[in-house]
C-alpha cells in the first residue's frame, strides 16, 4: 500500500481476509483489527476534470502484503497480497459519475522447508466474483456481504470530488460519516486510497456521458517458485486489471489496462524475507522504472504497450476484441505489432470481465 498516497492505512490488516475459503464467523477479526497511521498524501492540487459532455476514465490501486505469515512446524505459511482496485469516471465538475471497487485477495501457501504448496494453475476469483460465497454476511454487524459494502462506498462516492474523498471522515479505519457507516462497517482506508488515485490519474479516452463503467480482474500465481539453498522462494500474485466504458451499442468507448505484481519472498525455513510494510506499485505507476524499454525489441516501455493495446480495443465490441489474432499470447495484427509485443491473453480475459460488468 502506498504510504505516501492517502492518510490512514492498515497496520493490523487481518480484516476480511480471514473469510476467504474458511467461513469464519469472527466478526471482530474481520471488522475491528485495522490500526491506522497518518501520512502525507502525494495527491495535491486540483484533480483533472473532463470537457463538457465527456468523461475521464481512471484506475487506482492500493496493495498490502501485511497479512502474510511465516510457516511453522505445524502449519504452512501464507503469502497474502490484498490488491484493492478502484475504477471511476469523472465529469466536467471533477466529480465521480460511476465508481466500482474490487479486491484481489490472493493467498499463496508455502511450507516450512520453503516449498510452494498452492496450485500454481488455480483460479483466484476476486472478492466481487466470490459474491455471497465470500461469507462476510453471517458475521457482519450490519448483515451485509463484502460486495454490498463495497458498492455502498462506491455509491456514496458518486457526485464527490477528489478533495471530498481525501477529506472524508475516518475513525480507526472506519467511515466516520454516520450514514455511510450504516452500510459500510469494514475498513475503508484502501478504498479511499484507490479512489483518490483513480481520480488523479483519470484521462480522456473517448468516454461520454451515458456510457457505463466496467472493471475486470484476473490473477495468476504461476510465476511463484520454491526456495533453494541459493535463492529465496517467491510467491508472486500477478493481477491484470481492465477498466473501460461501454456505450449503449456494446462498443468500448475508453479503455485502461494495468498489472499489479505482488512479490513476497521466503527462505528455505519458510520465513518471509520481504518487507511487509513496503509499497507495491502497479506497472503503470512504475512507468519507466519498470525497465522494459531497454530490452524491448520495439523500444517501448510496458505502460506504453499496455495503453497501445487498450487504445486498439476502443471502438470494438467484446467479440471483436476476442477476435484479435494472437499467436503464443502475442497479438499478430499488423496494426499492433509495431506498438505491442507483450502478451495480451490476460488483457483479453480482464477486458471480457470488464465488459460483462458494464452491462
Amino acid at each position: 500500500m502506498k504510504k505516501s498516497l492517502v492518510a490512514l492505512m492498515c497496520a493490523g490488516a487481518l480484516s476480511a481476509s480471514l473469510f476467504v475459503g474458511c467461513g469464519s464467523t469472527d466478526e471482530a477479526a474481520t471488522e475491528q483489527t485495522q490500526a491506522t497511521e497518518t501520512t502525507e498524501s502525494k495527491w495535491t492540487g486540483e484533480a483533472p476534470v473532463a470537457a463538457e459532455g465527456e468523461l475521464l476514465t481512471g484506475i487506482g490501486t492500493s496493495v498490502s502484503i501485511n497479512s502474510s505469515t511465516d510457516a511453522t512446524a505445524s502449519a504452512d505459511g501464507t503469502a497474502e497480497a490484498d490488491t484493492t482496485i478502484a475504477a471511476v469516471t469523472v465529469d466536467s465538475n471533477g466529480a465521480i459519475v460511476e465508481c466500482v471497487i474490487d479486491i484481489a485477495q490472493t493467498k499463496i501457501g508455502f511450507s516450512a522447508d520453503g516449498k510452494i504448496t498452492s496450485d500454481l494453475n488455480a483460479e483466484y476469483p476476486s472478492k466481487r466474483e466470490l459474491g455471497d460465497d465470500y461469507g462476510m454476511k453471517p458475521a457482519s454487524a450490519i448483515g451485509k456481504e463484502w460486495y454490498e459494502q463495497a458498492d455502498a462506498f462506491a455509491a456514496w462516492a458518486v457526485g464527490k470530488t477528489a478533495s471530498d474523498i481525501k477529506d472524508m471522515a475516518i475513525t480507526e479505519g472506519k467511515a466516520g460519516d454516520e450514514d455511510l457507516a450504516a452500510s459500510v462497517s469494514i475498513n475503508v482506508t484502501s478504498f479511499q486510497s484507490a479512489v483518490v488515485e483513480a481520480m488523479y490519474t483519470a484521462v480522456a479516452g473517448g468516454a461520454a456521458e451515458g456510457d457505463k463503467l466496467g472493471l475486470g480482474l484476473t490473477t495468476s500465481i504461476s510465476s511463484s517458485a520454491d526456495a533453494t539453498s541459493d535463492m529465496d522462494g517467491l510467491a508472486e500474485a500477478d493481477t491484470t486489471i481492465s477498466v473501460l466504458t461501454l456505450n449503449g451499442e456494446g462498443v468500448i468507448t475508453s479503455s485502461r489496462l494495468d498489472v499489479v505484481q505482488a512479490k513476497i519472498s521466503f527462505d528455505t525455513k519458510g520465513v518471509i524475507t520481504s518487507d511487509k510494510s513496503a509499497d507495491t506499485l502497479s506497472k503503470n505507476e512504475l512507468g519507466e522504472d519498470y525497465g522494459m524499454k531497454r530490452v524491448s525489441a520495439i523500444g517501448k516501455e510496458w505502460y506504453e504497450q499496455a495503453q497501445a493495446y487498450a487504445d486498439y480495443t476502443v471502438g470494438k465490441t467484446i467479440d471483436e476484441v476476442n477476435g484479435i489474432a494472437i499467436e503464443e499470447g502475442v497479438a499478430t495484427e499488423a496494426d499492433l505489432t509495431a506498438s505491442v509485443t507483450i502478451h495480451v491473453t490476460d488483457f483479453n480475459t480482464a477486458i471480457t470481465k470488464a465488459v460483462a460488468s458494464a452491462q
